[in-house]
């Protein structure tokens, strides 16, 4: 029997491309807001909204043995143009969400499951304009060690933390060709990041094939979290 994946906001850029790969070997539950890009993958859809809906438990399976929050923000702003309410916006969205549904999916989250979250390069690497985001992706890192450290070995909890990706929700920030080649050049590796780059990484944290990983934020980033070329 194929073992039951929830993927929250799978519907578009890193989620999407997961679901790409999982659908092949698991049975797939994609929990997000819009469903125009699933049509043809072999998955599950429920009607989910992160930041207004509580997700419905008798729409999921009994037992789930992997679980990523995809949902995510990128909201770059100088701190002066930000509000208080701007911060609690990354949280409700980032954090509080991811909060409230782990607390409703972990009694069903079987032994040796595992839970994907992601964070940011920047929460590493202090990066200006990046406040609210990097502190709610902060947030996220220190639930997901915490988490793991409570739940092992029943389940293993860990993060990704990325640079760049070329995605829907960084459309403004590569929406020209200069822009692409400018945002390229900031990494080592000289260019910007794909959905598949952090799905390969999510769906092997996800399979039998990391038993013994657990606790870790993992940089996906072209080196920009740990080297300095310049």
């Amino acid at each position: 029997m194929n073992k039951n994946m929830l993927l929250i906001g799978g519907s578009h850029g890193i989620g999407l491309e997961m679901a790409k790969s999982l659908e092949k070997d698991y049975n797939v539950y994609i929990a997000a807001r819009t469903k125009e890009q699933l049509d043809g993958l072999n998955a599950t859809y429920i009607p989910f909204d992160a930041t207004q809906d509580t997700l419905d438990e008798s729409s999921l399976p009994t037992e789930l043995h992997g679980f990523a929050y995809c949902p995510g923000s990128i909201n770059l702003k100088p701190l002066k143009m930000l509000s208080l309410e701007s911060f609690r916006e990354e949280m409700e969205l980032n954090f509080f969400s991811l909060v409230q549904v782990v607390k409703t999916i972990v009694p069903k989250m079987v032994e040796g499951s595992s839970m994907v979250f992601f964070s940011t390069v920047a929460v590493g690497t202090g990066m200006p304009f990046h406040t609210s985001v990097a502190a709610a992706k902060g947030a996220i890192e220190g639930f997901a060690r915490s988490l793991a450290a409570e739940y092992a070995p029943r389940i293993r909890v860990n993060c990704i933390a990325p640079s760049l990706v070329d995605t829907p929700l960084a459309k403004r920030l590569l929406n020209n060709e200069k822009k692409r080649e400018m945002m390229a050049e900031r990494h080592p590796l000289k260019r910007v990041g794909t959905a598949r780059d952090i799905a390969n990484l999510a769906v092997f944290l996800l399979s039998e094939d990391s038993t013994w990983v657990t606790g870790q934020v993992m940089g996906v980033d072209g080196g920009m979290g740990s080297l300095n070329i310049s």
